[in-house]
């Protein structure tokens, strides 16, 4: 089997790639910068550069040519951007920077990705309860908000495109993580999180095409 990890140099990205290769999985996995791509080839991962924010660099994705079959594509990079608690409108520069990342990003590799999936596959993207707009309860940080409720969108999208090519599309809630974006005292082990992710991975169905969950598996409002 065939993974395919965007964003995958730290966090829910690492713990992806380091767990499927514990269990024997090919990795292929993504990071920016030459420290990232180390040590996912030390986790023994084939390591591409890729910055989801430039146009080229996704485009430039050596393997791609290569005849590659994906049988599970996990979309994770993204950035938090401002933390505010009402409605404090954001810089134009976080505004691009985090709507450039956590939405123009997979869309361009939901369209890189298209060719490349193999018969029944299964595309999970990382968004995050906080863009569920069913379940809003407050405004904080309403920019990262706004950039998962838009991924959603965007998910659901390419599930009526790719659901119909056999791909089962799902969107996924990991919790609150104990990472360098969700802080020290998040209540989830990210080991705990990716573990909970993966069982709901391997489950999946085309019954699940379109759908958002959390890491355990409940179904979420969008």
């Amino acid at each position: 089997m065939t993974v395919f990890i965007a964003g995958a140099s730290r966090g829910i990205g690492r713990e992806f790639a380091r767990q499927y290769r514990a269990d024997g999985e090919r990795v292929v996995a993504t990071a920016r910068d030459e420290a990232g791509l180390q040590d996912l080839r030390e986790l023994g991962c084939e390591a591409h550069r890729l910055d989801v924010t430039d146009a080229a660099s996704v485009a430039g994705l050596g393997w791609r040519a290569d005849g590659e079959r994906v049988d599970i594509a996990i979309l994770n990079a993204g950035v938090y951007g401002p933390h505010t608690d009402g409605l404090q409108a954001p810089s134009q520069e976080d505004f691009d920077l985090v709507m450039r990342t956590n939405v123009l990003g997979p869309m361009r590799l939901l369209q890189a990705l298209q060719e490349l999936l193999a018969p029944g596959a299964r595309v999970v993207v990382l968004s995050s309860v906080m863009g569920s707009i069913g379940q809003r309860s407050g405004a904080a940080g309403w920019l990262y908000r706004a950039s998962k409720a838009a991924l959603n969108s965007v998910l659901k999208d390419a599930s009526t495109v790719l659901g119909a090519r056999g791909a089962t599309c799902v969107a996924v809630h990991p919790g609150w993580v104990r990472t360098d974006m969700g802080g020290p005292g998040a209540a989830l082990p990210v080991e705990q999180s990716v573990g909970d992710l993966r069982r709901l991975i391997a489950r999946l169905g085309p019954e699940d095409n379109g759908r958002f969950y959390a890491h355990g598996g409940t179904p979420i409002p969008w």
